[in-house]
């Protein structure tokens, strides 16, 4: 499974980041989580405000920090 967690860096993307990870854990669920900081890539994905959240090249939540029990549920769903 292949996570991209889209964002500069602010507040919001780090927990985002956080949220993935706790949902991976709890799920038992090995992935590969990628950060990705820069502007031109982010925008790529059609994201307009940060943080993004990408599973398996799809777009899952854009502008918010879902929490870990949304997360948990796309993650099943791949």
């Amino acid at each position: 499974m292949e996570i991209k967690v889209l964002g500069t860096g602010c507040a919001r993307c780090k927990a985002l980041e956080q949220n993935v990870m706790n949902a991976l854990a709890e799920l038992g669920i090995a992935a590969d989580v990628e950060k990705v900081t820069d502007i031109n890539k982010i925008t790529d994905y059609g994201v307009m405000m940060t943080p993004g959240l990408v599973v398996n090249s799809k777009l899952k939540a854009t502008g918010r920090v879902p929490d870990k029990e949304e997360i948990k549920k796309w993650l099943q769903e791949e």
